[in-house]
């Protein structure tokens, strides 16, 4: 057991990681919400932002991924560093030679303003270099170094956004230097400059990296690296579009004069699911670099079955409460009342998030079986199907239809990554267990949310029946879990 408190360490500190960050992030969205014109504004920065995603992974290619996979294996050690880190830079400079000779074209194909068009490829740049360093942390097990780093860069973000849009325009009334970098109307940039600030200062903070670094680039290994990280590729560019992909189909396939408020109002709700996206985000950090290293252990499949049963009780858990309290929740995140009419979306987001995280549990079957073309096919296969019902019912039933789209294609990722590792990499998961949870954490959502919505007695009861449910079944293991050493 002394495994499990090892790895619900790591999972806490790389939770901190991710939970702090996306905390201060999270406090974004009131800050557009109250300092942006209106939620059309706050639509135009999401659908950016939702290209940014998709260019995230494009310009990583699998390498991260790759980086552990390959970081792990004796006959290359002290090579896949380098020969990663080589590889992303030199494709990074290539990009933003590419890019800046293109962004017209670039501008025309997302529908992106040229005028923020060098800051985004900026931005994209700065966060592809970073990549490996942060993945080298992750690999060398240093997470209070790579939380220190991530939180810094948010912070400063936030802090900037503050400045920017709460600040500037009084003090540039008062003083002559700040009117100079004033202008009326420019919130949407100073949000890209907020960002690309942070980005740069997270590159210098990571810097040392590369001045320690000995460079010596393997030809052989990079071609073993890109061949694994190629479907890792895929696969991410099918969950960019399940991702980011609804926000910039609501803005195409809606009618121009409500698309960008219909855009704002979806990804303001949206963050309500960001307390189950963090809870996965970060049990996925801590548990990704485990997978690998614990791969070759006897009971590593018995193991692997246990947490994904309690990833299971803590995002139901979530689930619940989330749904529960949303309503109250909305008061503090989104304290503008223009946004509240996609409110629906919650439960709905939620649960698609949940389902994800369990794909990205189930994910280790082809991570440590050398199967990461399935990676790319199921991915593919959730994207069309975002794709496929975004395009369906968009023009029906606008966001609520992105919302079920994002249900579907997680919910199909999940069953299609179960249904192959059975075949390939059996693992003894607790069904009964499992599937008891979900049920009773959906059905219990459902209820309150569309029949007893705001009846906190009604939701407080469901919320104990829940936690009594799991104590009942769970305490003798808990237990042993916790004591043992």
């Amino acid at each position: 057991m002394a495994l499990f408190q090892k790895l619900f360490k790591q999972t806490a500190i790389y939770g901190i990681a991710t939970v702090v960050p996306r905390m201060l992030s999270f406090l974004l969205t009131p800050l557009f919400a109250i300092y942006l014109p209106s939620p059309e504004e706050f639509g135009e920065v999401s659908i950016v932002f939702s290209w940014i995603i998709l260019f995230n992974v494009l310009l990583a290619y699998g390498m991260e991924t790759a980086f552990f996979r390959f970081f792990h294996d004796d006959r290359y050690k002290g090579r896949v560093t380098a020969t990663s880190t080589i590889s992303l830079v030199g494709s990074t400079i290539l990009f933003l030679i590419l890019a800046f000779f293109s962004r017209d074209y670039i501008s025309s194909a997302t529908n992106i303003a040229s005028h923020y068009i060098a800051y985004v490829i900026l931005i994209l740049a700065l966060d592809a270099l970073v990549v490996i360093p942060f993945s080298w942390l992750r690999a060398t097990e240093r997470p209070m170094v790579y939380a220190a780093i991530k939180v810094g860069n948010v912070a400063v973000n936030l802090g900037l956004n503050i400045f920017f849009l709460v600040f500037l325009p009084d003090l540039a009334e008062e003083n002559t230097f700040f009117s100079s970098i004033y202008q009326p109307g420019f919130e949407i940039a100073y949000i890209f400059i907020a960002n690309l600030i942070a980005s740069g200062l997270t590159l210098l903070a990571v810097s040392p990296f590369y001045l320690k670094l000995k460079y010596r680039f393997d030809p052989e290994l990079w071609k073993n690296m890109i061949s694994y990280g190629t479907p890792i590729l895929i696969a991410g560019i099918g969950f960019a579009v399940n991702e980011a992909f609804d926000k910039i189909l609501l803005g195409r396939l809606l009618p121009e004069d409500i698309a960008k408020f219909e855009v704002g109002a979806y990804s303001a709700c949206y963050r309500l699911a960001l307390f189950m996206t963090l809870f996965a985000t970060a049990f996925r950090m801590g548990i990704e670099p485990f997978f690998f290293s614990y791969a070759k252990e006897d009971n590593a499949q018995n193991t692997y079955a246990l947490i994904t049963k309690y990833f299971v009780i803590f995002g139901a858990i979530i689930l619940v409460v989330i749904t529960v309290f949303a309503d109250l929740l909305k008061f503090l995140i989104i304290p503008n009342a223009a946004y509240w009419e996609a409110m629906t979306v919650v439960p709905i987001i939620l649960l698609a998030n949940l389902f994800l995280g369990i794909y990205h549990n189930l994910s280790v079957w082809y991570k440590v079986s050398d199967r990461t073309r399935f990676a790319g096919y199921i991915s593919v296969f959730g994207a069309v199907v975002t794709l496929a019902l975004n395009f369906w019912l968009i023009p029906q039933y606008s966001y609520m239809g992105s919302a079920v789209a994002t249900l579907a294609a997680y919910g199909s990722m999940m069953l299609l990554s179960f249904y192959f590792g059975r075949k390939y990499y059996p693992v003894p998961y607790d069904l009964g267990k499992i599937g008891g949870y979900l049920f009773l954490s959906i059905g219990f959502s459902a209820l309150y949310f569309y029949v007893f919505r705001n009846n906190y007695y009604i939701g407080s009861i469901l919320i104990l029946i829940f936690f009594a449910t799991i104590y009942l079944t769970e305490k003798d293991q808990l237990r042993q879990m916790l004591t043992k050493r």
